[in-house]
């Protein structure tokens, strides 16, 4: 009878954890409870052999309200070192934590180990209201061995304990990379004392951009001198060290050098003068594949290299315009006497010359999918950041890769509904989107799959001014990241992830930690409906809190209680926000429909979108929202080099004499124009008949906003053909490269 009512109790104990999981993020690998608790007390006691440092760490960074005490015997907190053994996979940060009722036990194979036990400890103690603990066993060790976090310090700059406390965020969900973007065309922020003209020079720029980049307004406030000292510098690679986080280095190169070209304009192809961006962007101005550009940056990697210890220095190697290049005499020879291609060409040349020089002092070198541009130097990784393309192709070729895919890993993009939230680059990635991430290509086969080493996240810092605003963009987001790096995601079941995130925000309240509420927002969805489309709102939190207007009015008068999706057949804005016991809990939230006879009919489209701006999918273009000029937000497609050709099929045979479609510019981010439009009609989506054409001058005297007069039409589908502006010429940030075109909204009257 008594093993029976041990088997029940054994069978409840894991019943009831498996439906109210513990508040741990990541979660681990593996977790078995049993009956019991650890109660946790007002002093623990710690095994004086306990190891020192990383003990240290954990009584410092544990905000609950606990005292310490070291004794010889009967310590409530102990370690044990696993013996490694021989030809055994043993990873590095493998641990185990056992709790019992008068014991918590860690086993390592090493500190490391250790050290990622305690931030499980942590999370423990201040994730349990209750003050207790259950008995329970965690085995965990992480799939992925490049658990990174960026941050870009050349648009804007943050001091060396704003730095540290970014690193201790990393620390605190098991991230083990530290990505340090160090210079830029709006900065050099590290010291080389070879060439001090960069910091005195290229740390600062007479003023910066700011709103959105459209506005093309500027603060007029000198920026900088800002930079790190090499002794900083030190400062801070060891700190990260002590957490076992590696800092990678970023010196971009062979674009993105305005800053050091005006420190050192002879490094350039033409005289210059030159400055430090105040814009945001691409420029064409970049370094010269000279002699002595290479031995200036083999300079300045050797200091580089001094500082760093670890085994990957990132070269940059992204969005290098080959203006310049093709204007070159120098670069011309350069491209002849080498039997190169062209200056595609060019830059493998350049990548491939630095790698050979990183190689030869015992590193090896790692930069952004463009450095795929003419052949991969040989022993190169890549950050595969433009999508998952590049990490597929160096995958196949045997070539390691870091997934960072601007469509999930962009944390510089919006998290929630743009209206609602602080300026940002553009984009829309949601927790839920970051959390839906996986590394690992369908593409690749089980053996190539063995080169994807890891995830990360950039957050790159154009419209971030303080670090507050760096905590908002990257919390929850981090959260995300650090359970799908460390191999324990279920997009399956991000409902339970999303209740641990709101638990987390416990811990981040008493760290004053600024983080970002849009999780409690009302979200909304527009879905297909008989009537053309309907909106349908959805919470975190419970959705009989969600009360709606549509009638512009905010929901705190008179509103409605949300209890299915909303129709839309004629113009209304929406505005819906979370209530509890009748108080406002949660930001109000406003969409703005416009309907037209092809909201939420089917579309196609031949070409998709780019999958950092494909949001919502085909669908995106007949929802009946149009998408603001400021924001690229979740309401526009945006496709590079390619045309948009999309047939909306609008049921039935139907009259019309309207068509319209807008599209954007912002040449600064390589975004142009349409080049020209048609629109065609048939009955059968067989048979076209061309019935409207526009050129560049019709679009551009729209301003985007396109009109186009059919004349009256009564058809069945609709078929129209958008050209992207292709090659963006000589004179344009991006020249030489494949242009962006972004679209929103085709509708019919």
């Amino acid at each position: 009878m008594m093993r029976l009512l041990s088997i029940f109790l054994l069978m409840f104990f894991n019943l009831f954890f498996s439906q109210n999981q513990l508040n741990l993020i990541p979660y681990p690998k593996n977790i078995n409870v049993s009956s019991g608790e650890f109660i946790i007390p007002k002093t623990l006691l710690l095994d004086k052999n306990l190891p020192k440092e990383e003990t240290e760490y954990f009584k410092k960074h544990l905000n609950a309200d606990i005292k310490f005490q070291n004794v010889e015997k009967g310590a409530q907190l102990v370690y044990s070192e696993l013996p490694k053994t021989n030809g055994k996979d043993q990873n590095d940060e493998f641990y185990s934590l056992e709790v019992s009722p008068k014991e918590i036990h860690i086993k390592s194979y090493t500190r490391q180990g250790y050290f990622r036990a305690l931030q499980t400890l942590v999370q423990l103690f201040e994730g349990q209201e209750s003050k207790k603990i259950p008995s329970l066993k965690i085995t965990d060790e992480p799939k992925f061995a490049w658990r990174g976090m960026h941050l870009d310090v050349c648009r804007h700059f943050f001091s060396v304990e704003e730095v540290k406390q970014y690193i201790d965020y990393l620390a605190m969900y098991k991230l083990n990379t530290f990505h340090w973007h160090l210079t830029d065309d709006q900065g050099w922020r590290i010291e080389i004392k070879k060439y001090p003209k960069l910091t005195q020079i290229g740390s600062k720029r007479k003023e910066s951009m700011i709103g959105a980049y459209v506005d093309n307004t500027f603060d007029g406030k000198p920026y900088g001198p800002y930079f790190y000292t090499q002794a900083q510098i030190k400062d801070v690679v060891k700190y990260a060290q002590d957490r076992y986080i590696t800092v990678v280095p970023e010196i971009e190169m062979p674009g993105h050098a305005l800053a050091a070209l005006s420190a050192y304009p002879e490094l350039a192809c033409t005289k210059g003068p030159f400055e430090s961006a105040t814009k945001w962007g691409v420029f064409d101005d970049v370094f010269c594949p000279k002699e002595e550009t290479f031995t200036f940056l083999e300079n300045v990697l050797d200091e580089v290299m001094q500082l760093f210890p670890s085994q990957y220095i990132h070269i940059g190697g992204d969005e290098c315009p080959k203006t310049r290049w093709k204007e070159c005499a120098h670069c011309q020879e350069l491209i002849k006497k080498h039997n190169l291609k062209d200056e595609h060409g060019l830059q493998s040349y350049f990548i491939q010359t630095i790698e050979k020089y990183v190689n030869s002092k015992g590193r090896k070198i790692i930069g952004w999918d463009e450095i795929l541009e003419g052949g991969l130097a040989p022993n190169a990784a890549v950050m595969s950041w433009t999508g998952v393309n590049g990490g597929i192709e160096a995958a196949k070729s045997k070539h390691f890769a870091v997934m960072t895919p601007g469509s999930y890993c962009y944390f510089d993009h919006y998290q929630g509904d743009p209206q609602s939230e602080p300026n940002a680059f553009g984009g829309y990635t949601p927790l839920d989107k970051v959390y839906s991430y996986n590394p690992i290509p369908t593409e690749l086969n089980a053996e190539q799959a063995k080169y994807i080493l890891g995830v990360q996240a950039n957050l790159w810092t154009e419209y971030i001014l303080d670090f507050k605003h760096v905590q908002y963009m990257i919390f929850p987001r981090l959260m995300a990241l650090s359970e799908v790096g460390w191999g324990t995601s279920d997009p399956k079941n991000y409902k339970n992830f999303e209740n641990r995130v709101i638990q987390q925000f416990k811990i981040l309240d008493k760290m004053k930690v600024n983080y970002a509420r849009s999780i409690y927002n009302v979200s909304g969805k527009v879905i297909p409906s008989n009537n053309g489309v309907a909106y349908e709102l959805s919470t975190s939190q419970n959705s009989n809190g969600i009360r709606y207007t549509t009638d512009g009015n905010d929901p705190t008068g008179n509103s409605q209680v949300y209890q299915n999706a909303i129709s839309v057949s004629k113009p209304m804005t929406i505005k819906s926000a979370y209530f509890e016991d009748g108080q406002l809990k949660s930001a109000i939230s406003s969409q703005q429909f416009s309907p037209s006879k092809t909201t939420g009919k089917n579309i196609t489209l031949e070409q998709q979108p780019s999958e950092n701006y494909s949001f919502g999918g085909a669908f995106t273009l007949v929802d009946g929202i149009i998408g603001s000029q400021k924001q690229l937000g979740k309401t526009w497609l945006g496709f590079q080099g390619k045309d948009v050709v999309a047939v909306i099929d609008l049921g039935q045979k139907t009259q019309f004499s309207e068509i319209y479609f807008n599209t954007l510019e912002n040449k600064g981010s390589w975004i142009h124009l349409a080049k020209s439009a048609q629109v065609f009609v048939s009955d059968d989506n067989v048979n076209f008949k061309m019935v409207k054409e526009i050129g560049k001058d019709e679009i551009q005297n729209s301003k985007g906003k396109v009109k186009l007069n059919l004349g009256n039409q009564n058809s069945k589908y609709i078929k129209i053909k958008i050209e992207n502006a292709g090659i963006i010429p000589a004179g344009n940030p991006g020249a030489d490269s494949k242009a962006w075109l972004f679209v929103d909204e085709i509708g019919a009257n």
